[in-house]
């Protein structure tokens, strides 16, 4: 240490791909500092010669844009020879340790460089820099070096080259720097008609504005884009895509109209979706979000997307790529062979895409609902006494589906995927799980399942030769919820409500509207809603009038007095009955999103055959909040450990009220009982935090009303990731690091089906 005359600083964070070197090495010319800067697998490492304490502080003071330093660790060096000057060392490899950094929407420099004619890149629609543009859709490996992506196809122009070799260039080893010379260009088919550059360009804005369908190929997928204003062609982006009733994401021009605290999300470099109140938005056509009080908008994230909205000057429709049943596209071919019924024409590019990577989705006020573009693969530091955690692969569930890997003292969860069920999206899922342990150097110690035995995730662990642990559905849903508000690893037991449509629980029991008592190691189930028959089994959650018959078969003898079910007099209810009554396809579950699609058929808000997932509880919502607060009769007390059903739809049934203050009653009614069940047992048990998760808590006016009866306590609710199925990986990771992690053992009860197997 002695015979040290420099210092050497490793800094650990979001360093690769964000200009960090090119910022090093500006800095240590401004301070006259001697000595050299690297990347490798495991950050960026520092040289210097001399005292490095003013460097450290501007160093953390004006780190790039897109940069986050976590950490640095300082050590002593000695220089033999001394350096003559600063230096930008070429990349080493190694065991990946520094963290990815997701794409980036086009930073203000580059869209006026894109906009100005005196520029090379004017209308460039592939411009970027160092602050903006594709990074982890590109990668194929680490650490992140033009070779190592998709743009080791498109060798540099001298111009190009020259920027990306000057540290003074804020393209300085930008790796997917191109231009109109030497970079992608745009392709343009439509039957026999084919265009490149601008012409294919003005061919896609003459079809969107003559009311046509055109494929765009984005940075992580294609979209299916139309004029958002026009009726005729929604509708007919809706019929040819099968998709009569899902909302539509609408991309914007500009932001008139909306909060500034959307907007402030909205031009973030991760650019997602984000819910707004639909009557803020001019000019949308009505088929866009039917029914629905809320629309997801979006701003420009690329430089294609940025051309298009400028030349059309109108909101138009971005929706995703695929067929119905069929993963998003990725490749031209694809896109040409799935969309071909769809599309009217292809606005294509030759620049590939690694990894799919859907818009993420989000409300204005910073709620997760999607995460993927712009978050993917961002790092998520674990809480206190999760420290030196051996690598965990943790497979999520298999709907809505994340991956997670996790390891020392953070967690790295993948993108959104959706269904696995869909052999596309399980091979789309295998690829970016493939190569995400490729890019981190992951070799995993242990697989982390949900405890459901035929998920697709439990069974393809199996093929892995390493120990595999189960964790309880909701038991993850709490754990990730503990852990994004920071709750530590020994922080003892909290009360936790997880109200969803449907996982696997203690002994076999399918759970769905649970009160729990729990910590990351174990749970104790303490009551919920009581198990009602699922008719038809997953048909259930597809048709909401076999879940009012199970209903009302359960806790209303007399139901078919009752006009809200003369639905089901449609329907051959009495074979149901019969297959209801004998416990054929019929399973118990305890669901609260199914008691939402009961409540919405009953009061016709809901189609006998929903289009997707949520649509029911979307549209009782809505109607809910169309009415707002109004006093009534209908509740929902606690009999015992459960919630008492049979008087809900009692008084409910009874009251005769218009239908959406009869939607609000019963959101007011369920909050209630499910904070009367919540407050007991933390009494009970002395408790004073309470969590909440699961999908059914993407509902905002169940949330606040939970927060108006419960003033007493903290409640948690999931916010940096979603309350739904998209977080089960990163709790699955959690619950079991805690478990490898076991010291005294907890009051609360250790379920079986939770242990390793």
């Amino acid at each position: 240490m002695t015979n040290s005359n420099g210092v050497c600083l490793r800094v650990y964070g979001k360093v690769q791909g964000v200009g960090f070197r090119p910022f090093v090495w500006q800095l240590a010319q401004q301070l006259g500092l001697k000595g050299d800067v690297c990347n490798d697998a495991q950050g960026v490492e520092v040289r210097l010669l001399g005292d490095a304490d003013q460097f450290l502080t501007l160093l953390q003071q004006q780190c790039p844009p897109l940069a986050r330093i976590d950490r640095v660790i300082s050590t002593a060096y000695l220089w033999q020879p001394l350096p003559n000057d600063f230096t930008i060392r070429h990349s080493a490899g190694g065991a990946m340790n520094t963290q990815i950094v997701p794409d980036a929407a086009t930073c203000p420099a580059c869209l006026a460089e894109m906009n100005d004619p005196a520029e090379r890149r004017y209308r460039y629609p592939f411009i970027n820099c160092t602050h903006c543009g594709p990074r982890f859709t590109i990668i194929h490996a680490m650490p992140y070096d033009r070779p190592f992506t998709v743009m080791s196809a498109f060798p540099l122009c001298p111009a190009c080259e020259s920027e990306y070799r000057n540290p003074l260039d804020r393209r300085f080893h930008a790796q997917p720097v191109a231009c109109p010379d030497c970079g992608p260009q745009l392709e343009w088919c439509s039957g026999a008609q084919q265009a490149e550059g601008e012409a294919a360009l003005q061919a896609a804005v003459a079809l969107l504005h003559s009311g046509g369908i055109v494929a765009v190929k984005g940075v992580g997928g294609f979209h299916l884009a139309c004029d958002a204003t026009n009726l005729a062609a929604v509708q007919l982006l809706r019929a040819r895509k099968h998709r009569p009733a899902k909302p539509l994401a609408v991309m914007l021009p500009g932001t008139r109209g909306l909060t500034a605290q959307a907007v402030t999300l909205l031009s973030t470099p991760a650019a997602p979706i984000v819910l707004v109140d639909k009557a803020g938005v001019s000019g949308l056509c009505e088929a866009i979000a039917p029914g629905l009080d809320e629309v997801g908008v979006m701003l420009p994230a690329n430089p294609l997307q940025h051309l298009l909205a400028q030349a059309l000057q109108r909101p138009l429709v971005m929706t995703s790529g695929n067929l119905s049943g069929r993963p998003p596209a990725i490749t031209n071919a694809q896109a040409l062979d799935d969309l071909a019924e769809i599309a009217d024409g292809f606005l294509l590019h030759n620049r590939d895409i690694v990894q799919r990577m859907d818009d993420s989705v989000m409300r204005a006020n910073g709620e997760m609902l999607r995460r993927s573009r712009g978050y993917v693969p961002d790092a998520i530091p674990l809480p206190d006494g999760f420290d030196a955690i051996p690598p965990l692969l943790c497979l999520g569930a298999d709907m809505k589906n994340t991956f997670c890997l996790l390891r020392g003292n953070s967690a790295v969860p993948g993108q959104h995927f959706g269904d696995l069920t869909d052999e596309g999206v399980e091979a789309q899922w295998r690829s970016a799980l493939r190569l995400m342990q490729a890019i981190y150097d992951f070799t995993p110690r242990q697989v982390v399942v949900d405890a459901h035995p035929g998920y697709r995730t439990s069974q393809w662990a199996e093929s892995y030769d390493l120990p595999v642990q189960t964790v309880l559905h909701h038991h993850a849903h709490a754990a990730a919820c503990l852990a994004e508000h920071g709750w530590p690893l020994e922080g003892g037991d909290v009360i936790a409500v997880t109200l969803d449509g449907i996982g696997m629980g203690a002994g076999g029991a399918l759970w769905g509207g649970e009160c729990l008592r729990v910590n990351y190691r174990e749970c104790e189930h303490l009551g919920g809603l009581p198990a009602v028959a699922l008719p038809g089994g997953d048909l259930a959650a597809q048709q909401p009038w076999r879940n009012l018959l199970a209903q009302m078969l359960a806790f209303v003898p007399d139901w078919q007095h009752y006009p809200e079910c003369a639905v089901l007099e449609r329907q051959n209810w009495p074979l149901l009955a019969r297959a209801i009554e004998r416990g054929i396809n019929a399973p118990l579950a305890s669901s609260c999103g199914r008691l939402f699609d009961a409540v919405a058929c009953a009061l016709g808000c809901a189609p006998l055959h929903l289009s997707y997932e949520g649509e029911a509880a979307c549209q009782l919502e809505a109607l809910a909040a169309s009415s707002g607060a109004v006093t009534h009769p209908v509740t929902l007390p606690l009999r015992g450990r459960q919630l008492d059903l049979a008087v809900f739809w009692r008084q409910w049934l009874n009251w005769k009220a218009s239908p959406a203050a009869r939607a609000w009653a019963f959101h007011d009614a369920l909050a209630h009982g499910i904070a009367a069940l919540a407050r007991l047992h933390a009494v009970s048990h002395g408790i004073e935090t309470l969590v909440f998760s699961g999908g059914v808590l993407h509902n905002r006016l169940l949330k606040n009303r939970l927060r108006v009866y419960l003033p007493q306590f903290t409640l948690l609710f999931p916010h940096q990731l979603p309350a739904g199925d998209g977080a089960i990986a990163f709790g699955q990771g959690l619950v079991a690091a805690a478990r490898l992690t076991r010291t005294a053992p907890s009051a609360a009860r250790t379920l079986l089906s939770s242990d390793l197997r």
